[in-house]
């Protein structure tokens, strides 16, 4: 039964570390037959927008 605990436990620090440093995004956990298969990390980068000063435009009346 320890060989089960000591898995389960790798598997725990496998996500842990896919979370450690995500700010934004996602962890999926695939699981087949009872059993973690699969660990996905998607992160997302997120950038401030700088709104450049655009002149004014002028419009026609008619």
């Amino acid at each position: 039964m320890s060989n089960a605990k000591d898995h389960r436990e790798e598997w725990v620090q496998r996500i842990l570390k896919a979370l450690d440093g995500l700010e934004y995004g996602s962890v999926q956990i695939v699981v087949h037959d009872s059993q973690i298969t699969q660990i996905e990390r998607l992160e997302k980068l997120r950038f401030q927008l700088e709104k450049a000063d655009k002149p004014a435009t002028a419009r026609k009346n008619g």
